[in-house]
């Protein structure tokens, strides 16, 4: 089945973000030009191989461009944000069967694969809830948080994480170091800690639920911002006494916005449905903005 979403008024609202973010971008880039300049003549590559942890893990970011390509990158995510608001309770809460109904339709058409609440006969014991940030998983026998860093600015936005003492609720990603694979990679990179135990039925079906959740593919939305990603479970929790439903890699919490300050904050979170595989991992934008 093919989604499509027909929705003039995010043209207008694009138009409004862009020219707005346009004067913004502007007025920085006049007060703060000669740092800017410094920045991208490589300013800031020597400021990493000065404080660089380890000299394997020099890759310099991209540079910086100039002021309008700001503007060309803008993230048209709030686009659906805004088309979000009205159909959210103003509580995080169990959705109800009319309010997800209407959510799944919309990220469905403006996201362009399926999303859907229940896969197999099985569901989450709800999908609006608060979600917090998760440490790294050990990926195979040997594994270090080290090894989880490519490059001086990857260990500089997801190091501080640090890595959580014992394993996944499905045990290493794989068997050893020389199987891992590019897809146990992006698995760990992005994945969700879910409160599967809650899920309706999970006590009378155990093993059933343990093969259906692992590495399930999921839909994360901030509704707030329309940050999105793709990522998979491959852990269970938090616990129901902490407040949050569910847990974020320190990559995913960085995608959603929500990597600073408390490090969590309400997300939709819904299962796909991709039988051929063929929705990447990480962050995922908008097709569908008109």
């Amino acid at each position: 089945m093919k989604f499509t979403s027909k929705k003039p008024h995010y043209e207008h609202l694009r138009k409004r973000w862009t020219a707005r973010h346009r004067n913004l971008q502007n007025k920085l880039w006049d007060k703060h030009k000669t740092s800017l300049n410094w920045l991208t003549a490589g300013g800031l590559g020597g400021l990493l191989l000065l404080t660089a942890p380890n000299p394997q893990l020099l890759s310099l970011p991209h540079p910086i461009h100039a002021k309008d390509d700001y503007v060309a990158d803008l993230d048209e995510n709030i686009l659906l944000a805004q088309g979000l608001k009205d159909d959210l309770p103003p509580e995080v809460r169990p959705l109800e069967e009319q309010e997800e109904a209407g959510i799944l339709q919309k990220l469905s058409g403006d996201f362009g694969f399926k999303v859907i609440s229940e896969m197999e006969g099985i569901r989450l014991n709800r999908n609006y809830g608060l979600i917090g940030g998760e440490q790294h998983l050990y990926r195979y026998p040997g594994d270090s948080l080290l090894q989880h860093s490519g490059s001086a600015v990857d260990w500089a936005k997801y190091g501080g994480a640090g890595i959580a003492p014992g394993l996944g609720a499905w045990g290493y990603f794989t068997p050893s170091k020389q199987e891992f694979s590019e897809v146990d990679k992006m698995r760990e990179r992005y994945y969700l800690a879910i409160q599967t135990f809650l899920a309706p039925g999970f006590a009378e079906n155990v093993a059933k639920y343990r093969d259906f959740f692992k590495f399930r593919k999921m839909l994360v939305v901030n509704p707030k911002t329309g940050q999105s990603v793709v990522a998979v479970v491959a852990d269970a929790g938090p616990a129901e006494w902490t407040g949050k439903h569910l847990g974020g890699s320190p990559e995913v919490m960085d995608i959603l916005g929500l990597a600073m300050g408390p490090r969590k904050g309400p997300v939709l979170y819904f299962f796909i449905d991709d039988p051929r595989d063929e929705v990447s991992l990480g962050p995922v934008k908008i097709k569908n903005k008109t």
